[in-house]
């Protein structure tokens, strides 16, 4: 575990940090809302964002949509490709599919392409921008915590990024209990596992 972050070789990537998850009207929002009043989520993220601007590291945004006919095309649709394509959560060109008006790109930061996949490597050239940037440590937020992020945050690992997980700048849908234990399985593949203070306190101005 590194206790300081270069600006130079640090990167941030926030994963869907979109108006359908985010925004009080979003169809994603009410099965996190509770978490997200628990956490401060909202006031954590834009409060990381102004905190590495700031410092001058890389930001990273990764939002998800589908096209009708992309809904349509899974031979073998998961629990939860059901789940968005029954409720056209994240629909391309949707008010939902936008970035939440707090959480999105400024100026100079870079926007992927929709990721298609729970990991964000799997379907964007995300590997190609950090390595463009000479990012080697890599922190994440957004969500959903124990999907995106995660498959994302162990893919990056195995990659050779050194990866840090950020407490409280992500959640999932269940509670108290269940966020103490997804923190205790990043632990393990993560390098580090900081809040946002933590982390911006450990990134060198």
């Amino acid at each position: 575990m590194t206790s300081t972050y270069p600006p130079g070789r640090t990167g941030l990537l926030l994963i869907d940090t979109v108006n359908d998850v985010f925004a009080e009207d979003g169809k994603g929002y009410p099965l996190y809302a509770a978490e997200f009043a628990r956490i401060g989520l909202l006031g954590n993220l834009t409060r990381l964002l102004a905190g590495l601007r700031e410092k001058d590291v890389a930001v990273f945004f990764s939002p998800m949509s589908y096209t009708d006919e992309e809904y349509a095309s899974w031979r073998h649709p998961t629990g939860l490709h059901r789940a968005m394509f029954e409720n056209r959560l994240f629909e391309a060109g949707s008010w939902g599919a936008e970035f939440h008006p707090e959480l999105s790109p400024a100026e100079g930061e870079v926007t992927l392409a929709p990721h298609k996949n729970i990991d964000v490597f799997a379907t964007t050239d995300l590997d190609t921008q950090l390595r463009r940037r000479g990012v080697e440590h890599l922190a994440l937020g957004g969500m959903i915590g124990t999907m995106c992020v995660e498959s994302t945050a162990r893919s990056a690992m195995e990659r050779g990024y050194h990866v840090t997980m950020l407490s409280d700048a992500t959640a999932s849908d269940g509670d108290a209990v269940s966020h103490a234990k997804m923190l205790d399985r990043y632990a393990l593949f993560a390098h580090a596992v900081l809040d946002v203070d933590g982390f911006l306190a450990a990134v060198r101005p």
